[in-house]
């Protein structure tokens, strides 16, 4: 079995992380800091800061195998089958006492004291002994919890991730101090020379043990907010096949980020690996191809997925070619950066992994014949790249009929419908090349044509 660090991260012997870069992450949405504007914002549950950032980290290094990912959806479903069990008590506030109480200077506590000794202290050290009191109370709670915890979860049949914790957990829990925490449910139960020489060892002999439970804590709320996400905006756990071919079937497949979404149906496999998406500005291609990547992402890290269904194969890799930018400061333009971003794919690709490929309105930055033919060679190449997944959107329909002879690629368009000279977007995938020309009819709705006729 492989080992878990104090993070329930996998430090050896399962391979590492799923390879993604930071444009693709941007690019999806995926750990934008700006507010409810990220697939992490939005997933994220947590009770505490440490939490929340635990939870970076672990949307930051997507697994790799399939052992792994498992793992972490079952310890997401041992959670929300046990919430009942979940130390309550334990918040952030609680959190940020325990560190404060690090990190203020005090008077010496008492090492061993007496009725007496407490009192003398709490009357010459007023304002020492406030702040001992509130702290040793937040550190009696944090106790308390992971003591509730270790005892509930931790048998022979809890996930591995979440085991190994625990199990850590125990062993720094583990102190006959504690038994007076074990024997009473909250801090004012105990004397105050009681809670003295609970503040005395917590200050002097278990700093270093303290900051590794809270360490272990902040992994396990992190498990709890992608736990409660997945309960929240009821999401399915995927499931995966082993298999040295790639595959993704979904159904019902929606992007999180929308309030009303509309879902999707997909399938791509080795015979038909290439999805050639067209359709017109605003029609949904973009919508589609993140809500894909972002689903697939999410069951990397052992995420439920908005889908009502998903299986797929382990994926080496995840790259996407979307939101381009041209480079000032280089002197760089957009195309050439379109081309060197399609460089670095056809660079990943060539490794024979795994990889699920998009790329969205492919050669943007030149005119129209010679992005038809830069779309054509690049696509006519990376079909030939049977191990990995494709989907391709482009307003440049024409060259799709040349691309039918090729039996890898499947053609799919959203429609779009005109009324009365009003656009309708319906969002539904449909078998086929679009036709759509409908730059004139937004150009006139806005009313640009009439304004250009009045100068």
């Amino acid at each position: 079995m492989p080992s878990w660090g104090l993070g329930g991260l996998p430090l050896g012997g399962w391979g590492g992380f799923m390879e993604i870069d930071k444009t693709t992450l941007s690019d999806l949405a995926i750990l934008d800091v700006a507010e409810d504007t990220s697939v992490f914002s939005k997933l994220n549950h947590c009770r505490t800061i440490g939490g929340r950032d635990k939870l970076y980290e672990n949307f930051a290094r997507p697994l790799n195998t399939i052992e792994a990912i498992k793992g972490i959806q079952q310890t997401l479903q041992t959670i929300l089958q046990n919430l009942p069990y979940w130390p309550g008590q334990i918040s952030n506030g609680s959190v940020m006492m325990i560190e404060k109480f690090y990190l203020t200077s005090i008077d010496d506590i008492p090492s061993n004291p007496s009725a007496f000794t407490a009192l003398s202290y709490k009357i010459f050290h007023r304002p020492d002994f406030s702040l001992v009191e509130y702290s040793v109370g937040h550190c009696f709670d944090f106790i308390k919890g992971m003591q509730i915890m270790v005892a509930h979860f931790l048998n022979s049949d809890v996930p591995h991730p979440l085991q190994k914790v625990l199990q850590n957990a125990r062993e720094i829990i583990n102190k006959q101090q504690f038994a007076i925490i074990e024997k009473n449910n909250k801090a004012g139960d105990l004397t105050m020379a009681q809670q003295l020489h609970l503040a005395n060892f917590f200050r002097y002999h278990y700093k270093r043990s303290m900051m590794e439970l809270l360490d272990i804590y902040f992994q396990l709320d992190a498990w709890y907010g992608m736990a409660m996400a997945v309960k929240e905006y009821g999401l399915h756990f995927p499931s995966f096949v082993q298999s040295d071919q790639p595959l993704l079937q979904v159904e019902g497949l929606y992007h999180i980020l929308l309030p009303k979404p509309v879902d999707y149906d997909l399938v791509l496999h080795p015979q038909c690996n290439f999805l050639f998406l067209t359709g017109a500005n605003m029609a949904g291609k973009s919508t589609f191809i993140k809500a894909v990547g972002t689903a697939v992402f999410l069951a990397h890290i052992g995420m439920g997925v908005p889908a009502q269904k998903m299986q797929l194969s382990l994926f080496d890799g995840l790259l996407s070619n979307i939101n381009v930018v041209d480079n000032l400061m280089k002197g760089e333009s957009y195309f050439y950066n379109e081309v060197q971003r399609i460089k670095a794919t056809v660079h990943k690709v060539s490794n024979g992994k795994k990889w699920l490929i998009l790329i969205d309105e492919l050669f943007k930055g030149t005119n129209v014949e010679d992005a038809m033919k830069c779309s054509s060679t690049v696509i006519e190449g990376l079909i030939k790249i049977k191990n990995s997944l494709f989907i391709l959107s482009t307003h440049l329909y024409e060259i799709g009929e040349a691309l039918k002879k090729y039996p890898n690629i499947s053609f799919n368009y959203f429609e779009t419908v005109v009324q009365d000279d009003q656009l309708l977007f319906n969002y539904r995938l449909k078998e086929g090349i679009s036709n759509d020309r409908l730059g004139y009819l937004i150009l006139k709705n806005e009313g640009v044509v009439e304004m250009l006729r009045k100068l």
